[in-house]
């Protein structure tokens, strides 16, 4: 018989709380258990003692017996100073999936064409502006011709 230290999960609906329990592996995660070694309330501070109750000498007993725990059980028996986790790193972990970098570059690509843009309209906004200034009396010079040889013919 194969058998596991894990998280038994009880409470009510988005009020977790946990038991720490030894099991047959093949029992389902809320169903029969061996025996009772702790508790665990995810909701309470994480420098409150009474987060995570363990019972350090069952758990080194069934470590030493052969129980498995799960990876979350591993933390709290590590951190109980019971069966010393090996540390693993994922350098992959916080990296986006391939649609969120593609997602991303789109973004980045529409946001420069939209600052080029910008700056386009802006230079072309400067441009005629300063241009009418100087053609403006060139302009109005051919209409008041026009207004002068109405009045004369």
């Amino acid at each position: 018989m194969a058998t596991s230290i894990r998280l038994s999960r009880g409470g009510s609906k988005k009020r977790p709380y946990y038991k720490i329990v030894v099991a047959d592996s093949r029992s389902p995660r809320d169903g029969a258990f061996i025996e009772r070694i702790g508790s665990y309330n995810p909701l309470l501070a994480k420098d409150d003692e009474k987060r995570i109750v363990l019972n350090v000498e069952r758990a080194k007993h069934w470590v030493g017996v052969g129980a498995q725990p799960t990876d979350r059980v591993a933390r709290f028996l590590d951190a109980a100073g019971v069966k010393e986790r090996t540390v693993r790193s994922n350098p992959n972990k916080g990296k986006p999936g391939e649609k969120a970098t593609e997602r991303a570059e789109e973004r980045a690509t529409k946001i420069a064409e939209a600052e080029e843009a910008r700056k386009a309209a802006e230079e072309a906004a400067k441009a005629p502006a300063e241009e009418p200034a100087v053609e403006a009396p060139a302009e109005e010079a051919p209409a008041a011709e026009a207004a002068q040889e109405q009045a004369e013919g």
